[in-house]
């Protein structure tokens, strides 16, 4: 049994039956918080999901539904965990093309669910953390929240927003129990850069390793992925005592990407 730095607290993780999301409820769980685990879907196995993280960690996990590109899911996801003493704001997806080129709503809705999101969840949950006299909020921003790649115009604006978001709260919690920071990971092995790899070997003409180096993690100097073990490992951290004075910061875990 892991160490239980977090016995006792409840932790809402948006976004999080799968991918880097679940890596982080999974470290919670294991440090011993309780946890609400969230996607737009409502399927039996985002219960089951719930039910095995329970059963891996003896604590309490439930999965609430809710659509994190609308503002009223984001506040009623908050408002049925009915506690939020950790607030994980993970929610994300990503659209790719030149500017002129952009849909609209492809625009609106990566604003919506990659920063506008946070505002929402936030909003509910400061109150709840004021309340309880600690809390923890952690954004995963991205490499993309403190530098840019071209043909990814709202995935960028969407983190470097998430980034000033986080400075703001944790300007506004500064002189409580309350800290606000954002992790930004470079390129992560999930399962949904994990289907990447076979359509870019195809498009390349290259072998997997070849395709993961010279395209994929072209720009992250470990050419390593960073781990979503990695990204829960550094959420835990970040809501344990020995970060008390860590706030509105950044922590890159990127192999190094944003120290070019």
């Amino acid at each position: 049994m892991a160490d239980r730095v977090l016995a006792g607290k409840a932790a809402v993780v948006t976004g999080s039956n799968s991918g880097i999301g679940l890596g982080v409820a999974e470290a919670l769980a294991a440090a011993g918080a309780d946890v609400v685990i969230n996607s737009f879907t409502d399927a039996p196995e985002d219960h089951a999901l719930a039910e095995r993280l329970s059963r891996d960690h003896g604590v309490t996990v439930r999965y609430i539904q809710g659509d994190m590109s609308k503002a009223e899911d984001c506040r009623a996801l908050v408002e049925k965990a009915g506690r939020c003493d950790i607030l994980v704001n993970n929610a994300g997806i990503q659209h790719v093309a030149p500017i002129p080129e952009f849909p609209a709503e492809k625009w609106d809705a990566i604003i919506a669910i990659n920063l506008s999101s946070a505002f929402h969840t936030t909003a509910v949950a400061l109150p709840m953390m004021r309340k309880a006299g600690w809390g923890r909020v952690v954004n995963i921003a991205s490499a993309h929240g403190l530098t840019a790649s071209p043909y990814k115009s709202a995935y960028v604006a969407a983190k470097h927003g998430v980034v000033g978001l986080t400075k703001v709260t944790a300007l506004e919690t500064a002189t409580e129990s309350i800290t606000c920071n954002a992790i930004c990971p470079g390129y992560v092995l999930t399962p949904i850069v994990e289907k990447q790899i076979p359509d870019q070997m195809k498009t390349h003409g290259m072998g997997r390793e070849e395709v993961i180096a010279k395209v994929m993690l072209a720009r992250q100097p470990s050419g390593e992925f960073a781990t979503v073990e990695q990204i829960g490992g550094t959420t835990v951290f970040l809501c344990s005592d020995a970060a008390a004075q860590i706030t509105g910061t950044t922590i890159s875990v990127d192999g190094g990407w944003t120290a070019l």
